[in-house]
């Protein structure tokens, strides 16, 4: 297929994908995306709602991290830290595990990307 089909066939997915998820909750769109029934980016949906990145790091890390985000609002504002180890939040997304309820993740090892997932359930505990 050519670059320019498969761009309109992505653009016609997400047009379908936004039609189904229309007035949709959340937890709805998490739940729909734990059954693999979306794999594109999630922007545009639940409006209302905010949307955010997931950055999971070592614990060695994560303090300098939330030190970057509080000195960077604007730029990385910062929604929840979650408990160490845990892969649930407790007060943006009550139920949601964000290890397979985000459509496409990346992982990087030493700053390199090295793969891209649909779930990162086995990584859990090594990252």
């Amino acid at each position: 297929m050519e670059q320019k089909q498969m761009e309109q066939k992505q653009m016609e997915d997400r047009a379908d994908i936004r039609k189904a998820t229309e007035g949709k909750s959340p937890a709805q769109v998490r739940e729909m995306i734990r059954k693999a029934q979306i794999r594109t980016p999630t922007s545009g949906m639940c409006p209302g709602f905010a949307q955010a990145n997931l950055v999971v790091l070592p614990l060695k890390y994560a303090y300098d991290f939330l030190l970057y985000t509080q000195r960077n609002p604007k730029a990385c504002p910062l929604l929840e830290v979650g408990d160490t180890g845990s892969r649930f939040l407790k007060k943006i997304a009550p139920g949601a595990d964000i290890a397979k309820d985000i459509p496409k993740y990346r992982v990087y090892m030493n700053g390199k990307l090295i793969e891209e997932r649909i779930s990162v359930e086995d990584l859990w505990r090594r990252i």
